[in-house]
This record gives structure tokens, sequence and C-alpha cells, in this order.
């Protein structure tokens, strides 16, 4: 076969990038499919519907399962925040000290309690520091021991972000307060720490959903039948219907404040990525 046969010969024409990405993605949604007929084909149903979706027993829930539980975990969640948020901002600045003493406490305080478990964190303060500190209540009772702990935790998360946002701010804005005047700690709270929280927003937004799962480790501390929240309280009326419906109903109401967050999330990232384009 000579070289003019072989250019005269039709050229075998393969797959273009574009439809072996939809070839790709075509079967990537037959899978999905097969998956989700497969499930409904083999799933039980009716026992599925007998323990977790029994109306009367979601009845019974309610109101306390929104007076009571839901209410308990909200407060948990908000008073860890605010301890977290007090203390991961000292802890933040301490991080960016120019005393050394301050930088290594603050380095070891977050390299810590970001290791441990906030489990652990939680069995520390409701055993260790009654222990430590003989005759010593921590105020607040139980409300008090769950702020601390998820505070705890919370802190060497929300210092991290906080010392995150202080460094995206241009070292021109600390120049210019400074030639107004300031003096380095005016302008860190005056100028400085507004311009970091509106970058650090949004992550400090999913932190407090995170707390909000972490609320459920409040188990561990002991609590009252007024204290439950919701992890709690449906684990309680599981054990005494012998059902699983109670959990499903907490579940959902998880689901009633994270999800929103979540999107609240969502919607302030796309916008501060909107103002830097």
């Amino acid at each position: 076969m000579t070289d003019t046969d072989t250019a005269l010969q039709p050229k075998k024409k393969g797959l273009t990038r574009r439809q072996k990405r939809s070839l790709s993605r075509g079967v990537q949604y037959a899978v999905f499919a097969a998956a989700v007929i497969a499930f409904a084909v083999t799933a039980d149903w009716g026992r599925l519907q007998n323990q977790f979706a029994q109306a009367d027993i979601a009845k019974q829930m309610f109101p306390d399962v929104i007076t009571l539980a839901l209410k308990n975990t909200v407060l948990y969640t908000l008073s860890g925040f605010v301890v977290g948020l007090v203390l991961g901002m000292v802890i933040a600045l301490m991080r960016l000290s120019s005393v050394g003493p301050y930088r290594w406490l603050a380095g070891v305080y977050i390299e810590i309690f970001r290791g441990l478990p906030a489990l652990l964190i939680f069995i520390f303060v409701g055993v260790a520091v009654p222990l430590a500190f003989p005759g010593t209540e921590i105020p607040g009772g139980t409300y008090g021991k769950v702020a601390l702990a998820l505070g705890l935790v919370s802190a060497a998360y929300m210092a991290e972000t906080i010392r995150a946002g202080i460094q995206a701010v241009p070292k021109g804005q600390m120049e210019a307060a400074r030639s107004l005047g300031f003096s380095p700690a005016k302008a860190m709270v005056s100028i400085i720490v507004p311009q970091a929280f509106r970058i650090i927003l949004p992550p400090l937004t999913n932190e407090l959903v995170l707390l909000f799962k972490d609320s459920s480790l409040v188990l561990f501390l002991g609590v009252t039948l007024e204290e439950r929240e919701l992890s709690k309280f449906g684990r309680d009326l599981a054990s005494t219907t012998a059902n699983s419906t109670p959990i499903l109903v907490a579940g959902l109401c998880y689901l009633l404040v994270t999800i929103p967050l979540s999107f609240v999330v969502r919607r302030m990232e796309s916008k501060a990525q909107e103002a830097i384009r």
C-alpha cells in the first residue's frame, strides 16, 4: 500500500471531549436512577412506616418538642456560640500578638481543643471541673456547663477563622488609622475587626450550624426533664413508646433550623464572591 492509498483512507472518528462528558454524565444518571429504583423496590415500606412514621406518637410530642426540646437546643447553641465567639476573639488577638508567650499559649489552646473530640470536652466540664474545684459551681447550672463546653470547643475554630479574617484586611487600613491618630488597640477595634467580621460571617454562621448539632452531647452532662434538648427528648420518648418515630421527629426539628441556616451561609458566600468580582 502506497502513501497515496493511506492518505485516501477515511480517518476514524472518535468521540469528542464534549461527547465523552455527556456520555459519562448519562452513565452516572443511569446508575443513580437504578440505585433509587432498587431501593424503592426492595425496601419494606410497611415496616419503615410502622417504626418511623406513627402519626399518633408524633402528635404526642407536640407542643413539648418545640416549646421545650427545640427551645433548649437553641438556647444551648446560642450560649455556646457567644462564649466561643468572645473567647475565640481573645485567642485570635493573642495569636496575632507580638508577645511570644501569648502566641504560644494561643497556639497550644487551638491545637488541643481542635484535636480533642467534643464529647471529651463535655465529660471534662461535667466531671473534671467539679473534681478540680470542689464546692465551685458553674453559673447557670446545666445551661452554664453546656455554654462552657460548647464555647471551649468552638473558640478554637473561631479563633483561626477570626485570625484569618483580620489578616485578610489590607494592611493599609491599619496604617491609615494610625496616621489619623488612632492607637493600635482602637484601630483594631474600630477599623480592622468590623471589616474582618464582614469577611468571616459565612464561616461563623457555619460554625453556628455545627454547634447546633453538637448540642446533642448535653446528655452526657446529665439533664433533668426540663433541660432536655432534641436528641435526648427523642431518645427518651423512643424508649417509652418502643418506636423510632420520636427520633425521626427530632431529626426533622434539627433540619428545621439547620437547612435555613445553611441556605443563609450559601447566600452570604455568593454575595461575598460577587463583591470580590
